[in-house]
């Protein structure tokens, strides 16, 4: 009787027997990322150029403020996201080469330590000892990095990845309170953004909320109102200062 053949029918194996449910969460988990991070390019654009809207009707110092507000935003997340990760994937690769050691040095407690990890689960002791070690037969590092560690050696994230794709994500998402501040005539430039940009982030929130199974109107209303108010605050100032200045 081997892991495989029965892990389907053994709850404390399902992890184990499904090797394409960590690939599903990663997609969602970037999926995920990618609207937060478009969101993020929304509201800080958005705020920024309504802002300087509101002490000019100028096109240009609008269109200079949103190009640098977005060249400065996406370079900072790509470097937050490559630094997060980097530590990340630092620290799960100190794991992976502690636990490989330990596999080397210690094979006989590392065999009863996974054994008790799947009793743990809801396994017999004889039925997770004979798992423990046909899995340790096979692979014994990868049995453990699976169910000791939560980490797939084979998939451990890329920060240059993660730092494209954030800065991409940002990027995307300030284009349109850019493009939506300057097309329209100057005294239809706030309105428009603030009308575009609301509608966008209702629809973003959604979206986010049905990845993360979370309540949509409650997301909605959230990201909307906290949108807003980033707006409001940026014009009043960008009116006051506007004023001041003149």
């Amino acid at each position: 009787m081997s892991a495989e053949g029965t892990g389907a029918g053994w709850p404390g194996t399902i992890h184990v027997g499904e090797p394409h449910g960590g690939g599903i969460s990663t997609r969602l988990n970037w999926l995920r990322a990618g609207v937060l991070g478009a969101n993020d390019g929304i509201v800080s654009t958005a705020g920024l150029v309504v802002g300087v809207a509101g002490a000019t009707i100028a096109t240009g110092p609008v269109l200079t403020a949103g190009v640098a507000g977005v060249a400065a935003g996406a370079v900072s997340m790509a470097l937050g996201e490559y630094v997060s990760v980097s530590s990340q994937r630092d620290s799960e690769r100190a794991l992976l080469a502690k636990e490989r050691t330990e596999l080397e040095r210690f094979p006989e407690q590392e065999l009863d330590e996974l054994t008790a990890m799947y009793v743990a689960k809801g396994l017999t002791t004889g039925t997770a000892r004979l798992v423990a070690e046909e899995l340790t037969a096979k692979d014994a590092f990868a049995a453990h990095a699976d169910i000791e560690l939560r980490i797939d050696p084979d998939s451990l994230t890329n920060p240059w990845h993660a730092a494209a794709a954030s800065a991409i994500a940002f990027t995307i998402g300030s284009l349109l309170p850019l493009i939506a501040i300057l097309l329209p005539p100057p005294d239809a430039r706030v309105p428009v953004t603030f009308a575009v940009v609301l509608l966008t982030l209702a629809m973003t929130g959604a979206v986010s909320a049905r990845l993360g199974s979370a309540r949509v109107g409650r997301a909605v209303v959230r990201l909307v109102a906290g949108g807003a108010l980033a707006m409001a605050v940026t014009f009043a100032i960008g009116q006051l200062v506007g004023a001041t200045v003149l």
